[in-house]
């Protein structure tokens, strides 16, 4: 009797241990509100906004569109799921509903629900559509006749590129939506998932899909992960997909760390262009982009700046100054000159033509030439340039010595015939 007790004793201390593993397993699983405003606030900002109660507003691209902007579609045992490029898109694609208003752009309300896409599915000859589903649209709803989404929040496509992973160059434009819509039908396909107590609008039936792509569509393995994103890799998505609820294990109401004021919130338009600024700085850092200016921008102000830094020293950049006259201008003065002292007149410049050898031995003679009668050395100044070498030499040449001389002996033998007489 004794070893029975100790037996059963031993039988239930093994299973509580093998129980409350699974207990404490089971809630960690278990996650509130907290879970979106942390691992959310760093991609954008969390305000206030009724009556939904805090929102979240991306800090996305300039035309972001949920359920269109960096993402694809897989087939998945759950329906069709978008598969985002966004680090936070385990959160804001499968918890929760997109909602629209001016001028604030796109806002993401949260939800405690996980599915595959909360999105409406239409069908059209030849295209496939999808848009968002509002925060408080029920499936029910989304399926009724009376439910229109706004023309513009529709996405489609042709019917083929639906499997594409590059689906975002493959878009209809949307000037297109209305002939589209009005030739559409809603697709009425869904799935149930026990375990959640949740029901998901699946999207087009994977027959048809296989027919007008021509290719086979295989479904992707959906494995849970316990740590925030997601990630697709050889026909296996991994992704955080944990049960929420909206309030704390305490049962109070958790709230962001930081809420930004509606009041403060500028513009969907001023946010995109400040985005731009700083993506801008971001690939074009400012101390790496600045040696390369000069080369890519070149004002007219900036080249006089950068002038002194490419010239040499003053001492010697003088005497290259003088080029700075283009040769046509010099060309241009020296024929002005010409034209207003003509070379027969201008004889102060002779001497630099002349010389010299010839002009010291001509300055040297004209100070030992005696005679005052000699005018000669005023003769050059009627002569051609031409000729002024041999004007310098004529006062060796052209003084009349021989009548001087013819005179002296005349006047001698005249004296001495008087004296005889």
């Amino acid at each position: 009797m004794k070893s029975i007790r100790i037996f059963a004793l031993l039988v239930a201390l093994s299973a509580g241990a093998w129980i409350a593993p699974q207990d404490a397993s089971a809630q960690q699983r278990f996650v509130s509100f907290g879970v979106f405003y942390d691992e959310l606030s760093p991609y954008g900002m969390w305000v206030n906004y009724p009556p939904y109660g805090f929102v979240w507003i991306p800090d996305s691209d300039p035309d972001f569109s949920p359920y269109a902007s960096a993402g694809y579609w897989v087939y998945t045992d759950d329906g069709w799921m978008w598969v985002s490029d966004y680090p936070w898109g385990w959160a804001a694609f499968h918890y929760g509903r997109w909602d629209y208003a001016d001028p604030y752009g796109w806002f993401w309300v949260p939800d405690d629900v996980w599915g595959p896409a909360w999105v409406s599915w239409r069908r059209s000859p030849g295209y496939y559509g999808w848009a968002p589903l509002r925060p408080g649209i029920s499936i029910t709803i989304a399926f009724g006749r009376d439910y229109r989404e706004q023309n513009e929040r529709w996405i489609f496509v042709r019917d083929r590129d639906i499997t594409r992973s590059d689906i975002g160059r493959y878009y209809v434009n949307r000037t297109n939506n209305v002939t589209i819509i009005n030739n559409s039908t809603v697709i009425v396909n869904t799935r149930n998932d026990s375990r959640r107590n949740a029901t998901y609008i699946a999207g087009p039936n994977r027959e048809d899909v296989q027919r007008v792509t021509r290719t086979t569509v295989k479904p992707v393995t959906l494995r849970d992960t316990d740590r925030p994103g997601h990630r697709l890799s050889n026909g296996e998505l991994q992704i955080y997909r944990p049960q929420v609820q909206k309030m704390n294990r305490d049962g109070r109401e958790p709230a962001p760390s930081k809420v930004v004021r509606l009041s403060d919130v500028r513009p969907a338009s001023e946010r995109n262009s400040a985005r731009r600024q700083q993506q801008s700085r971001t690939v074009n850092p400012a101390n790496q982009s600045q040696p390369s200016r000069p080369q890519a921008v070149s004002p007219p102000d900036n080249r006089g700046k950068q002038q002194p830094r490419a010239v040499t020293p003053p001492s010697q950049r003088q005497p290259s100054q003088p080029p700075a006259v283009s040769p046509a201008d010099n060309r241009e003065k020296q024929q002005q000159l010409r034209r207003e002292n003509p070379p027969d007149r201008m004889q102060t410049s002779q001497p630099r033509d002349v010389s010299p050898s010839n002009s010291k031995e001509g300055q040297r003679q004209l100070r030992t030439a005696d005679s005052p009668g000699r005018v000669q050395p005023s003769q050059p100044r009627e002569v051609k340039p031409s000729n002024t070498r041999g004007k310098d030499k004529q006062p060796q040449t052209v003084v009349p010595p021989k009548k001087k001389d013819e005179a002296q002996p005349k006047a001698k033998q005249d004296e001495k015939n008087r004296k005889r007489e």
